[in-house]
């Protein structure tokens, strides 16, 4: 089995800068992996709040640490853009790539002991203003991954020639592919949503869970599961997997009219990685690929997965 450094080298053959950026958050991911493993208070809030406004808890600020760190000690990234940094971080203006990552996806789910991750969008420095160097489409991202951490410890990734899995062997702490060029079923009969918000989605989004949930009896004609985890990197672990179809919609709360999850550092690297496994992403309608952002830390409705279902929840005009 090819570790990731003998894949990149194979996908990314004159791309030293990329397999030098990916060996080096590999590392951080491992020791991430193997603190998390060996327990702690890691689930304490520490006082303070993101650039999202969301309460820091340890492991959050432990694992932004460790990536920046990673990015740093890489010499190929010129700005590092994170959930827990109000702003980018200048490293080298002459560097040739640009991160956006989710240090740690999930960190609500750290005290149960759930699946965890982060999430991680490369994209090429495009010279200026380097607090501006991640305000790009997704269609220009040179990679997208994300590591799960779980029972295993797994990374889905995309260099734009299909999306891969490793494992990592925490024996010698290498990554291993053990799935080359996954693929999601173009149909499904799963979905996953936090039903709890029912109440608040827009009529469209009442009308789509509606319909499902009247399963045989309605216009599907066919029975539906629910799944819900809570964390993005496991769900959508879960769809790269068996299929499924993720959702997290806008909704009349304040501040959740645009949905809720951020649009450089969560939906654009997620959907290169759904793209490249032969699914489809969108805010509803729009791809979320052709989206240009307006801020860093903008937010947007979600809906990822199985490619038939996707264009069907367009159908209702979210």
């Amino acid at each position: 089995m090819d570790s990731l450094d003998t894949r990149l080298k194979i996908l990314e053959p004159e791309n030293k800068p990329l397999i030098e950026l990916f060996n080096a958050l590999a590392v951080a991911a491992n020791e991430i992996s193997v603190r998390i493993s060996r327990g702690g208070d890691f689930g304490s809030i520490i006082g303070d709040e993101n650039a999202d406004g969301d309460a820091q808890k340890a492991l959050d600020v432990l694992a932004d640490e460790k990536f920046l760190e990673a990015a740093t000690g890489s010499k190929v990234v010129a700005a590092y853009c994170s959930e827990e940094q109000d702003h980018a971080v200048i490293l080298d203006e002459s560097a040739p790539l640009v991160v956006a990552i989710d240090p740690l996806d999930g960190s609500s789910n750290i005290d149960v002991n759930v699946s965890i991750g982060t999430i991680i969008s490369v994209l090429p420095n495009p010279g200026g203003d380097l607090q501006q160097a991640v305000i790009q489409s997704g269609e220009r991202q040179l990679a997208a991954a994300f590591f799960v951490y779980g029972p295993q410890t797994t990374l889905f990734l995309t260099t734009g020639k299909g999306t891969d899995l490793f494992r990592l062997d925490p024996d010698v702490g290498i990554f291993v592919m053990i799935e080359e060029g996954v693929l999601i079923p173009e149909e499904t009969s799963e979905y996953a949503i936090n039903a709890s918000n029912a109440r608040r989605w827009f009529p469209p989004m009442q009308r789509y869970i509606g319909d499902l949930i009247l399963g045989e009896e309605g216009p599907r004609e066919r029975n539906f599961n629910m799944r819900w985890i809570g964390s993005l990197v496991a769900d959508a672990g879960r769809i790269f997997n068996r299929g499924g179809v993720f959702l997290y919609p806008g909704d009349n709360r304040p501040n959740y009219e645009t949905g809720r999850l951020r649009l450089i550092y969560e939906a654009n690297p997620v959907s290169f990685l759904i793209e490249q496994a032969h699914g489809a992403a969108t805010d509803g309608s729009n791809r979320i690929l052709e989206i240009m952002p307006k801020a860093i830390h903008e937010r947007v409705p979600f809906i990822f997965g199985s490619k038939v279902e996707v264009s069907w929840i367009a159908n209702y005009e979210l």
